[in-house]
């Protein structure tokens, strides 16, 4: 068996990856020049055309494209070729306004197929695998992007889609699941439920997780895999560059980027400059090979770093850091900057506490205030009200010590807070309610 899926870009070097790239680059460059009136226009607004891309150091003077600029050309003004040549459009899910779209090509969607098969190979998922996607089924590029990795490799795929979590379980049991792809949130309300039920799904024949769409931490990771009996493996990925397939972990840990058909930057997030490799900053993407939507140099708002060397799995492609927290969604209170992760991280420390937690941004007269609901297993909170408050206490002296300011957190008993099925919601903004 081999093993990986392309050995020549997987473990391609990085001279040659450099060539490809700055190649291809090129291309993406002279064809959203010719064809999309926004990239045209900033280009020529800052006075460069594709032409002045000599090497791969030069893309640095072309500009970004941000989110609000798929909104302003919404739905279909970025996009390089008629809708007579497309086969599908995705849309981003949970924003307000205008969606983010996502089209794609028959090139487009064979490419988005090869990097998920990469990335489900190097996790260890082979064709006598039975897959059970329950990422959402529809406009969220999860579930169709993942179904094309598993048919790519030949797998056996059961498409429960998200929800209906009793379902899920009882698909696992009768049909044997293997493989499980879900968001981690959902997989710990899987893990919940099924202990609930009676059924121990250590025990079941699941043995792999590949999970994405939102944050979690190496905590969560650990919760997830005590709790469902399996190794959990990580992919990253956003619509606007063709949903997972970006990056995907492996045996050895790493995220592996799929460089070959994504060129990856950190740049600082204040001065928009280029950051060298291993310094933490903001990465910035851009397509190299796709057809339907190339993004020029887009700011993901994700905070990592990226590092090259020869991992022990034998990849040679760039690795990124597990994204730490965001540029734009971080919550500031009291002129403290505070990211969701880093909260997650401090409740993950006491072993009391369930990975189920709701951020609450509110006003207090006419200054920004936060607290924090969380969960605890259920022995602990028959503990009493006693016990319950002093843990309270030593939970909000840990996170305060971590992010700068008191956070009051209140405990709940297991079941309190909503579950997800996809992406879970952690911030709850009611400050625009103040009027």
């Amino acid at each position: 068996m081999k093993k990986f899926w392309n050995e020549e870009f997987e473990t391609m070097s990085a001279e040659k990856m450099r060539q490809f790239q700055l190649e291809n680059l090129r291309r993406t460059l002279e064809r959203v020049y010719a064809k999309v009136p926004f990239y045209k226009q900033a280009f020529d607004a800052r006075g460069i055309k594709p032409g002045d891309l000599k090497s791969l150091e030069d893309l640095a003077r072309f500009p970004f494209t941000v989110k609000n600029d798929l909104r302003d050309n919404y739905p279909l003004g970025l996009c390089t070729v008629p809708v007579s040549e497309l086969v599908r459009i995705h849309a981003s899910s949970g924003t307000t306004g205008k969606p983010i779209t996502g089209p794609y090509t028959p090139a487009d969607k064979e490419q988005w197929g090869e990097c998920m098969a990469r990335a489900m190979w190097a996790q260890s998922v082979r064709p006598e695998d039975i897959a059970q996607n329950a990422y959402g089924m529809g406009l969220f590029t999860g579930g169709l992007g993942f179904l094309l990795g598993f048919e790519r490799i030949g797998c056996a795929v059961i498409p429960s889609g998200s929800g209906q979590t009793e379902r899920q379980i009882l698909l696992m049991e009768d049909l044997g699941t293997t493989v499980l792809g879900c968001t981690p949130t959902y997989a710990l309300t899987i893990a919940e439920r099924a202990r609930q039920l009676g059924n121990d799904l250590t025990q079941f024949p699941l043995r792999v997780g590949l999970f994405g769409a939102e944050p979690w931490t190496p905590k969560m990771r650990a919760l997830i895999e005590e709790r469902m009996g399996i190794v959990a493996h990580e992919h990253y990925g956003l619509t606007e560059l063709m949903g997972p397939g970006v990056a995907f972990s492996c045996e050895a840990g790493a995220l592996h980027i799929n460089e070959d058909h994504v060129y990856p930057e950190v740049i600082d997030a204040e001065t928009e400059e280029p950051l060298p490799l291993g310094q933490e900053g903001e990465m910035v993407l851009t397509s190299l090979q796709r057809e339907a939507m190339p993004m020029i140099r887009y700011r993901t708002r994700d905070i990592t770093r990226l590092t090259r060397e020869t991992c022990a799995c034998g990849r040679t492609t760039m690795a990124m850091q597990k994204v730490t927290g965001r540029s734009d969604d971080m919550i500031i209170v009291s002129g403290v900057n505070v990211f969701p992760s880093q909260i997650e991280s401090v409740l993950m420390e006491f072993a009391e506490i369930e990975p189920q937690y709701v951020i609450h941004l509110f006003k207090k007269g006419f200054i920004d205030a936060i607290r924090v609901e969380t969960e605890v297993k259920p022995p602990v909170y028959e503990s009493g009200k006693g016990f319950i408050k002093d843990l309270a206490g030593k939970v909000s002296a840990r996170i305060q010590a971590v992010v700068g300011i008191k956070v009051p957190v209140e405990i709940l008993a297991a079941g309190s807070i909503p579950r997800s099925v996809g992406k879970a919601k952690r911030i709850i903004d009611e400050r625009q309610e103040i009027k």
